[in-house]
């Protein structure tokens, strides 16, 4: 049963850590609020250089439209403010990453902070990739099939919508070579069972570009060919992943002395009661190593050479900080 004292340094401590987590918080606002106003001047510049894909292929005759008596100013407003966050997401994800930092093992932080900042990159390609190569082999498509007479112009509140909706997808399927190597880094799956499920990858990228894309099988394809490269690209880091983390267990298990199978022989012989006639004076330090609560355990079923990288089950970690 925890004391009255140990209660109030849990309470302390969680309230330290709620301090905390408001600090950066306030300080993620802050930055999206100052970019915000820096590119507010420049709203309607930002959205004229970002329905340049669609005006390109309207043609000189056409125009992007509003419908809602607000939506000249709103709808500028809010590309901004997406922006604006778009732009700090290198500074909240460093924010993230300084508040749960103290909590990880010296091995977790080398597996966290490469991944935090590829995810990142990942989806600013990602986004790039749906405003460059994708939208205009959409929005030509649309144009090119519109019937005769019919002249193809949009509302630019909707027009956003559909291409924040382009941005996210493209963004978040250009993650896959992130979560197969996170799969592949706790346990859930191995590289070999990655390379079997290839087929039914393939066929499910194009179930997902089907769901997040327009109807359509321009943007489908171009989303769906992406995810399956990236999912090969996933599979060849997540074989590195695996061969250096078996390389760091068994470096790790030699230095602990950890080994499966080592010094089994002299376990026994240390267990074994002497037959000397001082046995009963000698200090029996079985016993000590046995109360001594800091020395690592070995890992029961663990394999040789095992490194378990997960953040909720963390292996004993002697350079670990304090």
């Amino acid at each position: 049963m925890k004391s009255a004292d140990d209660l109030v340094d849990e309470e302390q401590g969680f309230l330290s850590h709620l301090i905390e987590l408001r600090e950066r918080l306030v300080k993620i606002v802050i930055v999206v609020g100052l970019i915000f106003a820096a590119l507010f001047t420049f709203r309607n510049e930002i959205y004229i250089a970002f329905a340049a894909p669609l005006a390109d292929q309207l043609g000189p005759d056409a125009n992007i439209q509003t419908i809602d008596p607000a939506g000249s100013f709103f709808a500028p407003l809010k590309l901004v403010l997406m922006m604006s966050v778009f732009l700090a997401i290198p500074f909240l994800l460093y924010q993230i990453w300084a508040f749960v930092a103290p909590g990880l093992y010296k091995h977790e932080k080398r597996l966290v902070f490469p991944l935090l900042v590829s995810s990142t990159g990942l989806f600013y390609l990602g986004v790039a990739f749906a405003h460059f190569v994708v939208f205009p082999l959409v929005f030509a498509f649309f144009v090119s099939v519109a019937p005769e007479g019919v002249q193809v112009n949009t509302d630019i509140t909707r027009y956003l919508d559909f291409a924040i909706t382009l941005f996210f997808a493209f963004g978040i399927a250009f993650e896959v070579p992130v979560a197969t190597v996170i799969l592949v880094m706790v346990g859930i799956t191995t590289p070999e069972q990655l390379v079997k499920a290839r087929p039914y990858v393939f066929v499910g990228a194009f179930i997902v570009g089907m769901f997040l894309t327009p109807p359509d099988f321009i943007s489908q394809t171009l989303l769906a060919i992406p995810m399956w490269l990236l999912y090969e690209v996933g599979i060849v880091f997540s074989r590195t992943l695996k061969t250096r983390v078996k390389e760091a267990g068994e470096i790790r298990d030699s230095n602990n002395g950890l080994l499966i199978g080592e010094n089994e022989s002299s376990s026994d012989s240390e267990t074994k009661p002497t037959d000397t006639p001082d046995s009963s004076d000698a200090p029996d330090d079985s016993k000590n190593d046995a109360s001594n609560s800091d020395a690592p355990k070995p890992r029961p079923n663990a394999p040789k050479g095992s490194y378990p990288t997960s953040l909720m089950d963390a292996p004993h970690d002697p350079d670990a900080e304090p």
